[in-house]
């Protein structure tokens, strides 16, 4: 069977079901189609349950900073009922019924199960296929994705990624990070102020490596202090389970072991489960390319991860909207991300946003960078304990404006917010340092940076 409509989507993860949903009530004839559940990752295993259980991690944390908060130091409450009443409250405040009802409830036409492209304007769902006038959209997000290290492959399914890590019922004795990015120190973290025993393995030569060093040299810290033990610059050679453990063979060192081994380096697009040869796409590259109205071909466009800008859920949305308006013909402004932001929720929190100063001078712009300690600041004296932190910001001094910055501490991404302000609509420096900023806040120490760029 064949059914020709206005506009396929084909995946509904926050991109595609913003598209899907707003093209319906724009009143074209819409088929979105998902494998899984309505809304992708963020819902139901990245953003909010993920944060909900580091949120619960950093309130031990917190208790436990307080000297005799009634035996804070040494009780930690039983994981399971934790775990299971945070996914449990993810879930009804946000299900896949509900997601489903919500769309066709805007006039659009769910199908479940997963979609092939089979050429620009044409997507196949088992023996049925849906022809598409206007455009299809690719919106199929990205999979957990584990290197190629002797061993490895065949323990698949036996090792944990970020799901396996959120659906857990029990709490591991010990636990195997490998990959130092955000999921792993995030979820590094917080299983560990939980009780577990957590060892960090990382490649480069420092966690959150597309970072600036000094957030990997805070987080470093911080992660040590808290007793994860942390191996970079480490070169895996095998991997093994005997059942009860799972072993990383290190190049040069000891080797590391836990009960559980969770593989957190990194998500790619499958393009060849999407069949993207059919639309010229290269099957093994890391994103389908798109332009700045994200079309990928004519008839075609992509959002989300599969394009491989970054796997944010703001990313998603910001796409979706472009998409969309350029499907209705609206004419929207291209799709710009210098002042792309990204926050790691370590406790300190890291924010980030543009440029880092190494990059910045790869381009061969002329650079001033001002740095200013969250703890010298009166509102980080006032925090004390847990008050680790800093803002870093990189001018780009030909033009007087801020190219790139990171807001590392309490509350980080909510301080981020006013960099990417000032870097997206490119404040002038000086300009900055003409506001009042309230006191006392933590970002306030944004101003202080702003006057260590003069030296």
């Amino acid at each position: 069977m064949t059914d020709v409509v206005d506009v396929v989507v084909l995946g509904l993860g926050p991109g595609g079901e913003e598209v899907a949903g707003r093209l319906a009530q724009a009143g074209l004839e819409v088929v979105g189609i998902e494998g899984k559940l309505l809304g992708g990752e963020c819902p139901y295993w990245g953003c909010v349950p993920s944060k909900m259980m580091i949120r619960a991690g950093n309130l031990l944390a917190e208790a436990r900073r307080v000297p005799g908060m009634a035996g804070a130091s040494t009780v930690t409450p039983d994981w399971t009922p934790v775990a299971r009443r945070i996914r449990d409250e993810a879930t009804d405040n946000w299900n896949d019924q509900v997601a489903v009802d919500r769309f066709v409830s805007k006039g659009g036409r769910f199908v479940r199960g997963w979609g092939r492209l089979d050429g620009p304007r044409r997507v196949v769902v088992g023996t049925d296929a849906y022809e598409a006038r206007r455009a299809v959209v690719v919106s199929v997000g990205a999979k957990a994705w584990a290197p190629p290290i002797p061993g490895l492959a065949e323990l698949a399914g036996t090792y944990w990624t970020n799901r396996d890590a959120i659906e857990a019922d029990a709490l591991p004795g010990s636990l195997v990070v490998l990959g130092g990015g955000a999921i792993g120190v995030e979820l590094g973290q917080m299983f560990a102020r939980f009780g577990t025993e957590v060892s960090i393995v990382e490649g480069a030569e420092r966690l959150l490596a597309p970072e600036e060093p000094e957030s990997a040299t805070l987080v470093t810290e911080v992660l040590r202090g808290e007793g994860l033990e942390l191996h970079t610059s480490a070169s895996i050679t095998a991997v093994h389970h005997d059942g009860g453990r799972f072993t990383l063979e290190l190049d040069g060192d000891a080797p590391v072991s836990g009960e559980r081994l969770l593989v957190a380096t990194g998500r790619r697009p499958d393009l060849a489960a999407i069949n993207a040869a059919s639309i010229g796409v290269d099957e093994h590259a890391h994103g389908m390319a798109v332009d700045d109205h994200l079309r990928v071909t004519e008839g075609v466009w992509a959002v989300g991860d599969v394009t491989g800008v970054g796997a944010f859920t703001h990313v998603s949305m910001y796409q979706a909207n472009i998409a969309l308006r350029d499907i209705l013909g609206e004419d929207p402004a291209p799709a710009e991300y210098r002042a792309l932001p990204r926050v790691t929720f370590t406790d300190p929190e890291v924010g980030s946003v543009g440029l880092s100063e190494a990059a910045a001078r790869a381009q061969g712009l002329a650079v001033r960078v001002g740095i200013y300690p969250v703890p010298e600041s009166t509102r980080g004296w006032i925090h004390k304990v847990g008050n680790q932190g800093f803002i870093k910001l990189v001018e780009d001094t030909g033009r007087g404006v801020l190219v790139g910055a990171t807001s590392a501490g309490p509350a980080g991404g909510e301080v981020l917010s006013m960099l990417t302000l000032a870097i997206h609509a490119e404040v002038p420096v000086a300009r900055l340092r003409q506001m009042i900023y309230a006191y006392p806040t933590f970002h306030r120490a944004v101003e202080a940076a702003l006057t260590d760029l003069v030296s």
